[in-house]
């Protein structure tokens, strides 16, 4: 399997992130704008959480609260985990997997330069799968394998 730092030059480079005390309908406009469904919190250039939208189903809409006046402070996971470029899509799938994430920042020298998702991994493993049958294929032929 291919690196975070690999998948990474496969996207568009743009990191989604809002700061704490941007509301709840913010967030919810940056996800149906570009598609997404995490968004990374960051402070002074500092990751300080991730809200996703079930996040914000969970947490603000079933509790009753005002999207248009909850930060995100008040229902992000603070802290999340991370990944670097130099991890392997194999660990982050394992991360992924056995802490039941589907969305891990990327961190290099403490500035975050990416997420990686489960799409992300699917597409690589499909990829994986794709270059290992034309391998497979191209040994058949040139051995005389029927």
């Amino acid at each position: 399997m291919s690196t975070v730092k690999d998948c990474l030059k496969r996207k568009s480079g743009k990191v989604f992130s809002l700061g704490s005390s941007d509301s709840v309908i913010q967030v919810l406009e940056m996800m149906k704008s570009n598609r997404i469904r995490s968004v990374m919190v960051i402070d002074e250039g500092k990751l300080v959480g991730m809200v996703s939208q079930g996040d914000c189903a969970i947490k603000v809409l079933l509790a009753g609260l005002d999207p248009a006046t909850t930060p995100l402070s008040q229902i992000m996971t603070p802290n999340p985990m991370t990944v670097t470029v130099n991890d392997t899509m194999q660990s982050c799938m394992e991360t992924m997997s056995s802490r039941n994430f589907r969305h891990l920042p990327v961190v290099t020298d403490g500035q975050v330069v990416g997420m990686v998702s489960v799409g992300d991994i699917v597409k690589d493993i499909i990829s994986q799968q794709g270059d290992h049958i034309k391998h497979l294929e191209t040994f058949i032929r040139g051995h005389g394998v029927a």
